[in-house]
């Protein structure tokens, strides 16, 4: 009785199929054609007819990039900066949606409501009132002044989607565990804490996208001393308006590129847990 149904429901099957395979090629076609540009010779890369392949691949490019002599500090400051953000927001965000989940306390609608809100003000809108803040706190050519705005942006998006993963945690386990002995404290970091990581991992990934990827603020905030410029800062050494590289500039883009797919690989597993939903009682 099941045939009929399943040849019927085939070809509708494959059309969607198809489709992600069409969408899942547009999306990779642009890093495709970045590590292609990478890896082509000065010549191909100034052609006037362009092609999808190259004949002769070369390092040339990758060898501008690493010979640049601030290249590894610029790589070794955005590790620090979006290490520093992930575990700050993740543990900060983790707290909070705890305590506006398992807690009654006035404004508690109001405070997730500012939350939401915060994620609609656009990040330009705010960049002069932050370098003023920055500036006053004297935080101006710190890691700080990229660290603690971007901790801010992250935090409401993490809270929000932190509150349904504890949520789901069922009240009867808190309240066995307390049964058991085990203190608030206990409860939070051995029980609590492995049930949502697939949550944590989420957001993660989010606030780590956004701090590697930051131009505006490492562009606005680091002034003078350009040692604590970040990776994407390191893609105006390759542009000149003149006679840019774009060699240099797609190699540079396919370098920044790796520890976000390294970071994809080593949380894959928690992250596809993590977007499915949360636990369920």
């Amino acid at each position: 009785m099941n045939l009929p149904h399943a040849r019927v429901r085939r070809p509708g099957r494959l059309a969607a199929e198809a489709s992600a395979l069409l969408v899942a090629a547009l999306v990779a076609f642009p890093l495709y054609w970045m590590v292609l540009g990478a890896f082509r010779p000065a010549g191909e890369i100034e052609s006037a007819e362009p092609r999808p392949w190259t004949s002769a691949p070369s390092l040339d490019s990758f060898r501008r990039v690493f010979g640049q002599q601030e290249f590894g500090r610029y790589f070794l400051n955005s590790l620090v900066v979006a290490g520093c953000v992930v575990i700050a927001s993740a543990l900060i965000a983790f707290l909070a949606a705890t305590a506006v989940t398992r807690f009654r306390f006035r404004f508690r609608t109001t405070l997730l409501i500012m939350f939401l809100v915060a994620q609609m003000v656009p990040v330009e809108a705010l960049t002069i009132p932050l370098f003023f803040v920055m500036r006053d706190a004297s935080q101006l050519n710190t890691l700080g002044a990229l660290i603690l705005p971007h901790i801010a942006f992250s935090l409401p998006f993490a809270i929000w989607m932190l509150r349904g993963f504890v949520k789901a945690v069922p009240e009867a386990l808190e309240e066995a565990a307390y049964i058991d002995g085990a203190s608030r404290a206990r409860f939070l970091w051995q029980i609590l804490f492995p049930l949502v990581l697939p949550g944590l991992v989420a957001t993660s990934v989010f606030s780590f996208i956004s701090t590697w990827n930051d131009f505006l603020f490492a562009k606005s905030f680091i002034i003078s001393d350009t040692s604590l410029s970040t990776l994407p800062m390191a893609l105006l050494v390759f542009y000149k308006p003149d006679e840019p590289d774009w060699g240099g500039v797609m190699a540079a883009s396919t370098v920044m590129t790796v520890p976000v797919l390294v970071f994809f690989v080593l949380v894959q597993r928690r992250l596809v847990s993590g977007l499915g939903g949360a636990v369920k009682e």
